[in-house]
């Protein structure tokens, strides 16, 4: 059972979530909600606009990825409105790249996929200049580079040889990994 930490937290204690994967949304909200903050959901960059513009929350947990766009626009505004915002940008696309993007425009924290409620909690409430400890269990040499392979894979709309092309890797070869289960 997840811990009540509204004397943490502090007097505010609302919450923006904005991811497209309605499930996992929907999973957090609810298990943010039992640690003791007042979660708000959002689906679309457009509606986490919306919400940091009429009512700014003290926290924010933002997916980098949106249907409508890049999460990091829902960053800037929260940051416009709200300066004191704490915000985590979530993403199952982690590159060094977006990262510090997210922090130069005002993210507090950046969290790959598949993160848990306390990970998140502990990213939005860390203070000072603590870093946050390393993960338990971290990705794997051979789960960073099939997500690599995946996310260009993405960015290049799923074309086989333009992938394989800015890979610099034979065609056959990533045809091969990709046809594979992805590793642990």
């Amino acid at each position: 059972m997840a811990e009540d930490l509204s004397a943490e937290i502090g007097p505010d204690r609302s919450l923006l979530l904005v991811d497209d994967d309605e499930s996992f949304v929907k999973r957090l909200a609810k298990a943010m909600e039992k640690r003791g903050f007042i979660p708000e959901t959002a689906e679309t960059v457009a509606e986490g606009k919306a919400i940091a513009q009429s009512r700014p929350p003290a926290f924010a947990v933002v997916d980098l990825r949106l249907e409508d766009g890049n999460g990091l626009d829902v960053v800037e505004a929260l940051r416009e409105r709200r300066p004191d915002c704490r915000i985590v940008v979530l993403t199952g696309y982690g590159a060094i790249a977006t990262a510090v993007a997210a922090v130069k425009i005002g993210a507090t924290d950046y969290l790959a996929k598949p993160a848990d409620a306390n990970e998140v909690t502990n990213a939005l409430l860390a203070r000072g200049d603590l870093l946050p400890s390393p993960p338990e269990n971290p990705m794997s040499a051979d789960r960073v580079r099939w997500e690599h392979i995946q996310r260009v894979y993405e960015m290049c709309d799923r074309n086989v040889s333009e992938t394989a092309r800015r890979l610099n890797m034979h065609r056959r070869t990533l045809q091969r990994i990709l046809a594979k289960r992805s590793p642990k």
